[in-house]
């Protein structure tokens, strides 16, 4: 069997509680992903699951477990400047709110080339072109990279949130809820966007939702978090079509289907 491009053993994540108690926000959680796949973690607010995104990021530190990239051990808690960088190689992240990501001072063109200049020994015309690449596989153009994020819309801003992590030519991409605010056209335009750099790069997925719907036209694998632990893993079309476990089932059922008009509550 091939090595995962991610491994994930026994994750815990412990925070402290009040009156002395604790809060476990993880509870032994493991998952792989292979290269060039997309496996979707899915569960409500308050699962666990961006904590888990959070970890294998470099972002928080695990309470115990082990995270491995091509069968290397990394460190789970938050790396040093040198360490960070070389991770940002192979992982990146995109967040929910990319304007809070973004630097509101500077062009979409230079916050690509900040991003280039900190991985890549290349020319200012290599930059230039490469800076053109990546507009054209968000679906931006070399106006858009002379805007500041405050003029662009919030689809807009994140394909340039995209387009920054796929900068580093990552194996592996992390998404945190990066579509749950945009409205259901752009929501489709940035799935078909993932689609394609997923084509064109090799870049695996890791796909963090709530949205059942939109994680079953991304998915190739989907893990249930609920109350920090994983409840159910598997195809995504086994377990969004045959679900097993209960609370994967009350999931399903809470997608709107077509033709779905809210319910007023009675005055």
């Amino acid at each position: 069997m091939s090595v995962p491009l991610l491994d994930v053993r026994n994750l815990r994540k412990v925070y402290p509680g009040p009156r002395r108690g604790e809060l476990v926000a993880v509870d032994d959680v493991s998952f792989a992903v292979q290269p060039r796949t997309c496996l979707a973690i899915v569960g409500e607010s308050g699962s666990g699951k961006s904590t888990c995104a959070r970890i294998i990021a470099g972002l928080e530190r695990a309470t115990a477990g082990t995270v491995a990239v091509d069968g290397d051990a990394w460190h789970t808690g938050r790396p040093g400047t040198r360490e960070r960088r070389r991770r940002a190689r192979i992982v990146q992240m995109v967040f929910q709110d990319p304007y809070q990501s973004l630097d509101r001072r500077q062009t979409v063109g230079g916050c690509l080339e900040e991003s280039l200049r900190l991985h890549f020994d290349l020319t200012g015309d290599e930059r230039s072109a490469r800076v053109a690449a990546l507009l054209d596989l968000v679906g931006l153009t070399a106006d858009h990279a002379r805007a500041r994020p405050r003029l662009l819309s919030g689809g807009q801003r994140q394909r340039v949130a995209i387009a920054r992590a796929l900068a580093s030519e990552p194996r592996l991409l992390i998404l945190d809820e990066a579509v749950a605010a945009l409205d259901v056209s752009i929501q489709a335009q940035i799935l078909n966007l993932l689609a394609d750099a997923r084509e064109q790069t090799g870049v695996a997925l890791l796909f963090i939702s709530h949205d059942l719907g939109v994680v079953r036209q991304i998915a190739d694998e989907v893990a249930v978090m609920h109350h920090g632990a994983i409840v159910e893993h598997g195809p995504a079309a086994t377990v969004l079509d045959a679900p097993r476990d209960p609370y994967t089932r009350r999931l399903l059922d809470s997608v709107p289907r077509p033709g779905w008009r809210p319910t007023l509550r009675p005055a």
